[in-house]
């Protein structure tokens, strides 16, 4: 049965916190201080964005979250961006595309024409593929910007989608 989308609920915090963790900890996709504290991801994650998002099993197990806010104020309010975490155990199954499809319609509800992605890490291949296979095209190549724990210095892409008609 595939996930389910739901807003993210006050609740959902003590299970999405260890996934969210996990992630920015391995310091190979996020530019998140590894060691960052659980008040500056919930500021990040929750607090900041205009919605939040989990997706979960039958069950009700988290598997996987997103935000969506806008990329730039003012001006460049019209984009819209995301960030993506799935569970290590619920990877491969489908949950970032349900999510990344999820999230462009949340985006065009809200108003915005447009998603980009800033800073998707070069060495995240398995990221690129989904994003290029959902409509995401690399606008943009940051070299070395993205300091890898084990690659050192590798270059992160801006990805970018026009969604209005």
């Amino acid at each position: 049965m595939a996930p389910t989308l739901r807003p993210f609920a006050a609740d959902d915090w003590p299970a999405l916190w260890p996934i969210l963790h996990a992630t920015f900890a391995k310091g190979d996709t996020y530019t998140f201080a590894p060691d960052a504290t659980e008040e500056t991801i919930f500021h990040a994650w929750i607090e900041l964005p205009l919605a939040t998002f989990v997706a979960c099993d039958e069950s009700g197990q988290l598997l996987g979250s997103y935000y969506l806010k806008p990329n730039q104020p003012g001006n460049g309010g019209h984009v819209g961006n995301c960030g993506f975490v799935v569970a290590e155990s619920a990877r491969g199954q489908g949950t970032a595309s349900l999510m990344c499809a999820h999230a462009q319609r949340m985006a065009v509800q809200n108003g915005f024409l447009a998603m980009q992605f800033n800073f998707v890490v070069s060495s995240n291949r398995g990221a690129i593929q989904l994003w290029r296979k959902l409509g995401f095209d690399i606008v943009g190549t940051l070299p070395r910007a993205f300091r890898h724990p084990q690659l050192g210095f590798v270059d992160a892409h801006v990805m970018y989608k026009w969604l209005a008609g």
